[in-house]
């Protein structure tokens, strides 16, 4: 790999270099991104984020799993992609072309960034399940677990509503879940937990990352589960293990999300292995 220079954000803890192909095309294989995404190794990131040409947006943006594998939406990243570019571009409102759509953002403040996600899809086939399944309530077990609801916000969700999250095990159950066979592009599993009227607490096992301090899609999934299920109104405050996210949905249309996004460090990578990264 040749010599690049990376930005480094995040996002309510959720962390993501950011690489610019714009005008000079980068190729990006999974081994590569998991030998890059190594927190001892590499330069550690639950995501790393593609920027690339698109003449419909500021940016077509690509996001790639620490396993190496690629989502379809992120949108924490979403959020600090559109601070990063705001900066660049000296707007505050600039639309990112991703595989989930065209996704409008606007930057009110450093630490409120504002994306709209798309509409999301709750058919079982959107999501997508392997059989016709009511979305609204899918027994996924182990252990007694409450039915989940599942969520497509570009990439697949499962929600389950707890009485007490600190009393969840969330690393094992979302490992085993990420991989149940209902969900043939696996899935990413969330466990929220009513907190107060507009209040929800939330923790995601990430699918292809694991359990990370945040998630935006999960938010947004997690909002529109709730609201589905009558748990709120159409608007919440998720409270997540790396900071808050304020997430709308009015019961149709799009979802929209508002957060911080944070520049960590600007980096460059070179490759100084004798054999090629």
């Amino acid at each position: 790999m040749e010599t690049r220079s990376f930005v480094k954000m995040q996002g309510c803890g959720n962390d993501f270099a950011i690489f610019d192909g714009r005008d000079r095309p980068l190729v990006l294989h999974p081994e590569l991104v998991r030998r890059l995404a190594d927190r001892r190794r590499g330069i550690g990131f639950d995501q790393l984020i593609l920027l690339e040409r698109d003449e419909r947006a500021a940016a077509f943006v690509r996001f790639f799993n620490a396993d190496g594998s690629e989502s379809g939406a992120c949108g924490n990243g979403t959020r600090c992609v559109a601070r990063l570019l705001a900066d660049e571009l000296g707007c505050r409102a600039l639309t990112l072309a991703t595989r989930a759509g065209l996704l409008p953002c606007r930057v009110h403040a450093p630490d409120r960034v504002e994306v709209e996600m798309p509409e999301p899809r709750l058919r079982w086939n959107e999501i997508p399940l392997a059989r016709p399944l009511d979305t609204l309530a899918i027994e996924l077990g182990p252990e007694g677990l409450p039915p989940a609801v599942a969520v497509s916000m570009g990439n697949p969700h499962a929600v389950l509503f707890v009485d007490d999250l600190d009393r969840t095990d969330v690393a094992r159950l979302g490992a085993e879940l990420e991989h149940h066979p209902l969900f043939p592009e696996r899935v990413n599993v969330g466990f929220a937990q009513l907190l107060a009227p507009g209040r929800l607490r939330l923790r995601v096992f990430e699918r292809g990352s694991g359990l990370t301090p945040a998630c935006g899609s999960g938010a947004c999934a997690a909002l529109v589960a709730a609201v589905r299920r009558g748990i709120v109104r159409d608007r919440a405050t998720l409270i997540l293990d790396g900071g808050e996210l304020e997430v709308f949905w009015a019961g149709a249309g799009p979802v929209h999300m508002i957060g911080p996004a944070a520049y960590c460090y600007r980096g460059i990578l070179e490759p100084l292995h004798p054999e090629p990264l």
